[in-house]
């Protein structure tokens, strides 16, 4: 009987311990299984790694630098899943939408025609969006197994070499990455890069935000503040037409905050959100160049959570998930359904190298590219 006395604490103990793991993963809301991101693809190993700081947490895996996961505490303290992703790498890999979440190179955003000239040399790249050239081309950085430097609890620090020719870029490029979590509930990316050759280099990060949650419904309602006078008005394939315009007197007027699907009934009278099938644009920020200065707030009014964008980048281009068409379902289950996410990428201006009037993006020899962005979330008072 003693021993059957002591028996009885232990499983009491057990169960307390059982409760609170599930209890845990339930507030973290982490719903991930690390075997399903434990791969290798092109002989270079894939793990999936978890961040924590304060009240928020993100899971990032190194194929593709991509963030799967980022939790954030709405105004009732629910956690919220605010990134879409998936929940193994297969579905990364046979997913319709190839950004998600991704580090994106050596150009984000597109090149006209996939040329562009340097140095007295055109250079051709592959065509993956149309008759154009887009975010780094189908091999781009978002293909690619990154190596992990360092990890800690915080942050993650992740590198890549992409080599002279890769995707028809010239020199080899050196690229570093680093995601933290501070205690100010910010998700700071942090870029760096050089050279052995003139190159263009245009780095961002392409997650697409819910601020209601992954598969909570439309973000049309979502209300988007942009701190920019001008905005890049594009042809029907979405490349600029070469001179930034006012936003004043447009539906591309943002400075005061407005609902994002405000102005979307005029979609087939207006060529520009025509063009973009809604809003696929970038803004021209109002900022010096290379500070770090607020991009853009954007609010979920009913769970409250408020993300503000702090960028060092000249330009922010604005996607509102206008080509989902429900054909890939995420990590929660639920299909990524037609203008139900947000991208907010801060960038160089699209198509730079063949936009005199653009800031450039050639990175030379002996430079370093540096720029960070940060994601910065809170409840809306």
């Amino acid at each position: 009987m003693k021993r059957l006395k002591n028996f009885f604490p232990i499983v009491l103990l057990c169960g307390l311990l059982i409760s609170c793991t599930s209890s845990k993963e339930k507030q973290t809301g982490l719903n991930l299984n690390r075997e399903d991101f434990q791969t290798t693809i092109n002989g270079k190993e894939i793990d999936i790694y978890f961040l924590k700081n304060g009240d928020i947490n993100m899971a990032v895996t190194n194929y593709g630098g991509r963030i799967v996961s980022l939790n954030i505490p709405d105004k009732n303290g629910e956690m919220v899943d605010v990134v879409l992703g998936f929940k193994s790498i297969d579905d990364y890999l046979k997913a319709n939408e190839a950004y998600h979440g991704a580090l994106i190179g050596r150009v984000g955003n597109r090149i006209a025609k996939g040329k562009f000239e340097l140095d007295g040399k055109e250079y051709s790249l592959p065509l993956n969006n149309g008759p154009n050239h887009l975010h780094g081309g189908p091999e781009g950085f978002h293909n690619q197994v990154w190596d992990v430097k360092a990890v800690n609890e915080t942050s993650i620090l992740l590198t890549y070499v992409s080599k002279d020719g890769e995707m028809g870029y010239p020199g080899n490029l050196s690229v570093e990455v680093e995601y933290e979590l501070t205690p100010e509930n910010e998700v700071v990316m942090k870029y760096k890069a050089t050279t052995d050759r003139n190159t263009p280099v245009n780095l961002t990060n392409h997650a697409f935000f819910n601020l209601g949650g992954e598969g909570s419904g439309t973000i049309n309602n979502h209300i988007l503040t942009v701190n920019a006078d001008y905005y890049t008005p594009v042809d029907e394939t979405l490349i600029p037409l070469g001179e930034n315009v006012l936003v004043e007197g447009t539906p591309f007027d943002f400075r005061k905050g407005k609902t994002v699907g405000q102005d979307l009934n005029i979609q087939e009278s207006n060529e520009q959100l025509k063009n973009g099938g809604g809003y696929d644009h970038n803004f021209v920020l109002n900022k010096d160049a290379g500070k770090m200065t607020l991009a853009a707030t954007v609010v979920e009014p009913t769970r409250g959570i408020k993300m503000d964008v702090f960028t060092e980048e000249p330009g922010l281009q604005f996607y509102g998930g206008n080509f989902f068409d429900g054909s890939d379902t995420g990590k929660l289950g639920k299909p990524f359904k037609y203008r139900e996410s947000i991208a907010l990428e801060t960038q160089h201006f699209p198509d730079s190298p063949n936009q005199t009037d653009f800031p450039s993006i050639i990175l030379k020899p002996g430079e370093e590219y540096s720029t960070s962005s940060i994601y910065r979330f809170g409840i809306e008072k």
